[in-house]
């Protein structure tokens, strides 16, 4: 397979300007994908998947009809980011998310924001995500939004645009790490050649993130991760940072809460916990507080967070940043803390809560993406331009009789990198989910999660609807200002 057939279409392509020129980052990629002998490049391929699959790299989809369990879908042409870009997009995350924990902070403290009337009050009381339970807390070291994967997407002209915030339980970093390695293995002279900045400490910053939140002495403190357990679409996930930290993979059976402290049950009786990485959302971690048939969580958790006696990241109510309308006031979020305007946009958002904004959603619908405020996966939306008739008359039932579930934004081109088709190398539409730690100071891990559609034409890059991932490389070529 070579690139001398690949079609560069109506869209920004990230590896070619046009059928004869090939951007500059990528140029070695291209000159060593051309070089390999007929069919090297699909045994390459083949022995990347049979990897994932020796690995054990899988997630789960409930509503798949091949069933749960299937092996994460991956292409091993890598998406090439050059560092000046990757410098830029670094600075406008770690803005991001300072302003968003300021927020967060503020909205469960003095609610600045919205008695200078920033934000509607209406807005955030009516979010799912708001939990008044969180009045008043204090979480260890001010942070509320330790662990944060921020969607990305570019558009026809090659901007970067932030899609949504994930800052409850983000998840696909396993993926990232487990990627590198294949890739690596894959092209190592290429990969070494080019500069690849690392992703592999991303346990080791996650590690000591969760140490520093400690209330006790964090050398001495016992950390753990908390997941639903092995049914959850994402337990691979949660045993592979478990083990790559050297921490306890517990479940809420496991723990219990004692004179409001946490302890885990082990054969040597219990052992206080100081720190829980929590994988479960808010709705299920504490039966007490929020959905009392819950069997995941565990009952008291809060009782102990709110004593100060357990650290928990994310912190609980962090999910109010999630919400896709308050997505909308992100830069006024930004400049009303920071003073600044934001690095990287947002995608124009209409709120359907909005009497305006729904007519003209309505009015618009075929040529517009509609999304639930709290939908995640590709679940729950409709891409205008590819529904029908019948699609959109009953989405505009839905929005009629709830608006403020929904939010609406114009339908965007996204940008497009080759993937190993059948016969052939051909362009697919992808996103890219960069993870950002906070702790003792914001640490964004270069690249992250690029998800693929690998069904053609498709702008759902989830891998729940057919979508895939790519390794990331982010170029160590960074020239000083003035050079």
């Amino acid at each position: 397979m070579k690139f001398s057939n690949y079609k560069i279409e109506n869209f920004y392509d990230e590896y070619f300007i046009d059928s004869n020129i090939c951007r500059e980052p990528v140029k070695l990629v291209v000159d060593k994908i051309n070089r390999l002998a007929k069919g090297e490049l699909l045994s390459r391929q083949k022995a990347a998947e049979k990897a994932f699959l020796n690995l054990g790299i899988t997630f789960n989809v409930y509503s798949s009809k091949e069933g749960r369990e299937k092996v994460f879908p991956f292409d091993i042409i890598p998406r090439v980011i050059s560092g000046s870009e990757w410098d830029c997009l670094e600075k406008g995350l770690k803005q991001r998310i300072i302003a968003l924990n300021l927020f967060i902070n503020d909205i469960y403290s003095k609610k600045n924001i919205i008695k200078d009337r920033v934000i509607p009050e209406e807005i955030i009381l009516s979010s799912n995500a708001y939990r008044p339970v969180c009045n008043e807390v204090k979480p260890p070291k001010n942070i509320w939004c330790h662990i944060t994967g921020t969607d990305l997407i570019r558009d026809e002209k090659g901007q970067f645009y932030v899609l949504e915030d994930n800052l409850r339980c983000p998840s696909g970093i396993s993926y990232v790490l487990e990627s590198r390695q294949i890739t690596k293995k894959t092209f190592p002279l290429l990969f070494e050649s080019l500069k690849v900045r690392p992703v592999e400490d991303y346990p080791v910053h996650l590690f000591n993130m969760l140490k520093y939140i400690s209330n006790k002495n964090p050398e001495s403190s016992t950390v753990c991760l908390l997941t639903p357990g092995v049914y959850n679409s994402a337990y691979f996930e949660h045993s592979f940072l478990a083990r790559q930290m050297g921490v306890e993979l517990v479940e809420g059976r496991d723990l219990t809460v004692e004179n409001n402290f946490v302890f885990m049950k082990t054969t040597k009786g219990l052992q206080r916990v100081d720190v829980l990485y929590r994988r479960i959302d808010d709705d299920f971690l504490d039966p007490k507080f929020f959905r009392h048939d819950s069997l995941l969580g565990v009952p008291g958790l809060i009782d102990a967070y709110k004593a100060g006696n357990i650290a928990l990241a994310n912190a609980p109510g962090t999910g109010i940043a999630d919400d896709k309308a308050i997505y909308s006031y992100v830069p006024d979020i930004i400049k009303y803390y920071l003073n600044e305007d934001p690095i990287i946009p947002n995608v124009p958002t209409y709120i359907c809560s909005n009497p305006k904004h729904l007519e003209y959603v309505i009015s618009n619908i075929e040529k517009l993406v509609v999304k639930t405020v709290d939908g995640a996966g590709g679940y729950g939306m409709l891409i205008g331009p590819k529904s029908t008739k019948r699609q959109q008359k009953e989405f505009t039932e839905k929005l009629r009789a709830n608006p403020r579930k929904y939010i609406a934004q114009p339908t965007i081109k996204l940008s497009r990198v080759p993937i190993m088709s059948r016969k052939s190398l051909e362009g697919r539409h992808v996103d890219l989910r960069p993870y950002i730690i906070y702790g003792e100071d914001v640490k964004v891990i270069p690249g992250g999660l690029t998800r693929v559609a690998f069904k053609k034409n498709s702008l759902v890059v989830n891998s729940s609807q057919g979508g895939g991932s790519k390794d990331t490389w982010v170029l160590s070529d960074s020239p000083k200002i003035g050079e």
